[in-house]
């Protein structure tokens, strides 16, 4: 078997080889030392609970590209040059243990894997690199912001790869090598080399492309943490750290707490160290933009522009308190050491803080973070459907901070928008966001003769049919379909009343913490009361709350959603389908397509369940270009269904539209606001538009 050549390392001059290498570290290693002190500016945030998943996470999504290749083009393009990374580093390293520590490790079958593997994943970097020069400076799509850093990043690594292909096809023009053929590309170079050069020359080339090489590879490594090639180390840490579990679930405040004065964030210094973490861990490719609907729709909300005004923000008060330690040591030993020694333990995590007013030099409190470094009204056009978070391939996480800035305006500022006080006044005063009398809730239930707890305590589930299933008309359709749906399974089921209140789903995503507390300890107390154990629910904002947010304050009960239950009734039997019916048409629609709700697929997973139930119902469902994972938000997520739609386009028209073009009969949805969207979007078309929006429930009733 062949064993390594040499000419690699028979080259004069090992000394500076090791001082530039030892260079290269020291300025490797402030970069990094650099970063993490900006990071230590947060507050503590334990992210080290689950270690194997966090691994299990860098393999899937890191090495994997689980997210990344969803695109095809970006996905293909990155993975090429990160196998092409790791394949040349690891080539690299066992040339070096061969070379400098004399284990013989570059020979044998190895040798021959190593020289094939590095030029081939090596050639796939570097067309995958050609490819980011076309996407990023001939496509160019909106979505990436092209610095001068990103040009010379992917102009480095093209010269690192490049020159290595020269310099093993120099080796081999030189010196006859039998194995020549495994390292094919260096393979292709051997005779346009040798016509160009003779032996002398190619010696002389090759050593000189080897310390081109060398030193492109050593500016390449003490750049990195200065650039965006830190992404490559930042991005599967932020993979590993993310959150588990179940998505959105928003800290709990405790309001019994006497020393809490500000609830929320408002300042820097209130942010973790892992939001700071986010902002350098982001790769500025745009998904989350590209599928945010507040954006899409035309609206100032950038969630990729937000999160790299926190990394400017961050660098802001990173060098404000550099300059204030630096104060602080340079007037240790004046006459006002004393004041320079309480200045300096002012510094804690923010520099704005410090001051000494005898010298009258004050570091000016840095911007604020809501208003300067994040408008206020990017923070009310979110509408928590987390696409944003769902698409970015580092799992930055972008929602949770908007809705603890939401209840800093909110608890403590008492600043939110007009409709908001009206919704949050009508939850308080009548439990529901309507305003309508709570006395009137059990109205419409009633007059369909469904029993409460009370009245029939033995019930095995718990209809919990929300605000909207309660007093909206369109969506006391679907209430009187569920009902009808569980009767004809012979389900003993029962509801709640006039005891039912609101579950406070709009009211903590908008920032009202207090209040969705006050009206989840009253749901709680009474559930307890009648021993519930199991609810239904056909709002997935109610169902992601009453499963994931409630057992926060205690109330964990089993939690399912009507699509769910209803699948599972028909796999037990208890419920059989014929074909839709529409019995004010004289034929059947047979085209469906159906939206997702953002609570019931991003935040809950429930995709396959819903379309199950249509295709058992004889339709044939017609997919939207954006479903399942990237469905499109219909706009009312967020406590935005009370809230004002101001600039550019609605969300919910567009979602229409796009699901109109389909062709399909009949739109599907499991969720009463995406229901009121999208025939809201229905009636704004111009024309008469024949289609209808139904639950997914009121579609099984016509099946029966």
């Amino acid at each position: 078997m062949p064993a390594t050549r040499q000419v690699y390392w028979n080259i004069d001059g090992h000394v500076w080889l090791y001082l530039f290498f030892a260079i290269t570290l020291m300025v490797l290693g402030y970069g990094v030392y650099r970063r993490l002190r900006l990071w230590k500016m947060g507050q503590p945030e334990n992210r080290w609970q689950e270690v194997w998943a966090g691994i299990k996470d860098i393999l899937v999504y890191g090495l994997g590209h689980k997210r990344i290749l969803k695109e095809g083009y970006p996905g293909i393009m990155h993975l090429s040059i990160v196998l092409g990374f790791l394949f040349l580093v690891f080539a690299t390293a066992v040339i070096t243990l061969h070379a400098d520590l004399g284990l013989p490790l570059f020979q044998g079958n190895l040798y021959l894997f190593i020289k094939f593997t590095a030029n081939f994943f090596g050639l796939a970097a570097i067309l995958g690199i050609l490819m980011a020069f076309v996407r990023r400076y001939i496509l160019r799509p909106d979505r990436l912001d092209n610095k001068p850093d990103d040009a010379i990043t992917l102009g480095l690594i093209f010269a690192i790869l490049v020159t290595g292909f020269l310099i093993q096809g120099a080796r081999m023009a030189a010196e006859p090598d039998p194995w020549a053929i495994w390292g094919f590309v260096g393979y292709w170079l051997i005779t346009p080399l040798q016509t160009l050069f003779n032996e002398g020359e190619l010696l002389s080339l090759h050593k000189l492309l080897w310390w081109i090489h060398l030193a492109l590879a050593f500016l390449f490594m003490a750049y990195f943490p200065y650039s965006k090639l830190f992404h490559v180390i930042l991005g599967p840490l932020n993979q590993f750290f993310r959150k588990r579990g179940a998505v959105g679930v928003p800290a709990l405040i405790d309001f019994e707490d006497e020393s809490v004065e500000n609830y929320g964030i408002s300042e820097f210094k209130e942010l973790s160290w892992k939001t700071l973490f986010n902002s350098d861990a982001c790769l500025r490719c745009g998904r989350c933009q590209d599928n945010c609907p507040a954006y899409v729709s035309g609206k100032h909300l950038n969630p990729k522009q937000i999160i790299q005004d926190l990394r400017v923000r961050m660098e802001e008060e990173g060098k404000a308190l550099a300059e204030a330690r630096k104060f602080a040591k340079k007037n240790a030993n004046s006459p006002g050491a004393a004041e320079a020694a309480s200045t300096k333990e002012m510094i804690g995590n923010a520099a704005s803080n410090v001051k000494d007013e005898e010298e009258e030099l004050l570091i000016a409190p840095g911007r604020a973070l809501i208003g300067e470094v994040i408008p206020e009204e990017d923070l009310w056009a979110c509408t928590t459907c987390r696409s944003c978070e769902e698409q970015c391939p580092v799992f930055v996480e972008h929602v949770d901070k908007t809705i603890d800035l939401r209840r800093n305006l909110v608890l403590t500022e008492a600043r939110f928008p007009a409709e908001a006080q009206l919704a949050f006044r009508n939850m308080e005063n009548n439990g529901n966001p309507w305003g309508i009398g709570w006395s009137k809730r059990a109205e419409f239930l009633s007059g369909l003769e469904v029993p409460t707890m009370e009245e029939n305590p033995e019930a095995e589930i718990l209809y919990w049919p929300g605000c909207s299933g309660a007093f909206d008309a369109r969506n006391q359709k679907v209430a009187a379909a569920v009902v009808r749906l569980l009767r004809q399974a012979n389900v003993n089921f029962a509801i709640l009343g006039n005891e039912e209140k609101c579950c406070g789903d709009s009211a903590r995503k908008l920032g009202n913490e207090f209040l969705f507390q006050t009206l989840a300890g009253e749901n709680i107390e009474v559930m307890k009361s009648y021993g519930v154990k199991k609810i239904l629910t056909q709002c997935p904002h109610c169902f992601n709350l009453l499963k994931h947010e409630y057992p926060q304050l205690g109330g964990d009960f089993e939690v399912v959603h009507h699509t769910t239950y209803f699948r599972e009734l028909l796999q037990d039997g208890r419920l059989t389908l014929g074909k839709y019916e529409d019995k004010k048409s004289s034929r059947a629609p047979l085209k469906v397509t159906y939206h997702d709700s953002c609570y019931l697929g991003r935040y809950n997973q429930i995709y396959r369940e819903p379309r199950e139930l249509l295709r058992l119902a004889g339709l044939t469902i017609i997919e939207m270009p954006r479903h399942g994972g990237k469905s499109f938000c219909c706009g009312a997520g967020g406590g935005r269904m009370w809230l004002e739609e101001h600039g550019g386009q609605r969300i919910n028209e567009l979602r229409t539209k796009e699901a109109l073009t389909t062709g399909a009969e009949l739109v599907g949805s499991a969720c009463p606001f995406c229901l009121t969207m999208i025939n809201d979007g229905i009636n704004a078309q111009e024309g008469a538009v024949q289609v209808k929006a139904l639950d997914v429930a009121e579609i099984l009733v016509q099946a029966l």
